[in-house]
């Protein structure tokens, strides 16, 4: 500031006036320089940007590894239940097994009708599996003759309606209604 000058003269005004023009522009520059200060040079911006890649890259590869391990444990799982399917069932077959040993070592010293009595519980125990597991006897005797279920082995004249079941040489079964060996039949010829 002038001492002498009196506020209302010229002088004091362009003093005055070039005194506020120098403190705005070391404001304004002062606040560049804050500004840069509290922004990240764009060398601090590569390396935090590198870091957040390594991270992500990290997750990735852990997400990648935990994928493979669900992957490898259910193929496992597959192997094992596909290896195992039939354990218990084998174990029910054991039974009967076992009760037909039973019958061939009383060989000599049993009598027809036990021998026959016995192969008769033995077969109700052979049925009680099939039964516990679904599998089901198909004996198509006077049945349209179904190609999905039965295999012709010839045919016969006989009476009856043509293309039926005439007699069954050997029993077919399913397994929860798929069929896992057909019926072996003969067939009823057409006129």
């Amino acid at each position: 500031m002038l001492p002498n000058v009196p506020k209302t003269s010229p002088v004091f005004r362009r003093e005055v006036n070039v005194s506020e023009e120098q403190v705005n522009q070391e404001n304004a520059e002062a606040a560049v320089e804050r500004a840069m200060e509290s922004t990240p040079s764009l060398e601090q911006m590569l390396r935090q940007a590198e870091l957040n890649a390594q991270e992500h890259h990290d997750a990735w590869l852990r997400a990648k590894a935990e994928t493979e391990n669900v992957r490898r444990r259910a193929l496992d799982d597959v192997e094992k239940a596909r290896k195992f399917a039939l354990d218990k069932f084998a174990a029910d077959l054991l039974a009967v097994k076992d009760s037909l040993e039973a019958a061939l070592s009383a060989g000599d010293n049993a009598s027809l009708e036990s021998l026959k009595s016995g192969v008769e519980l033995t077969l109700k125990q052979l049925s009680g599996v099939f039964e516990k597991y679904v599998i089901n006897e198909v004996n198509p005797v006077g049945a349209k003759f179904d190609p999905n279920c039965h295999q012709a082995i010839g045919m016969v004249d006989a009476e009856g309606e043509p293309n039926t079941v005439a007699t069954v040489l050997q029993k077919g079964y399913l397994l929860n209604e798929r069929v896992i060996r057909p019926a072996m039949v003969m067939v009823v010829k057409g006129k």
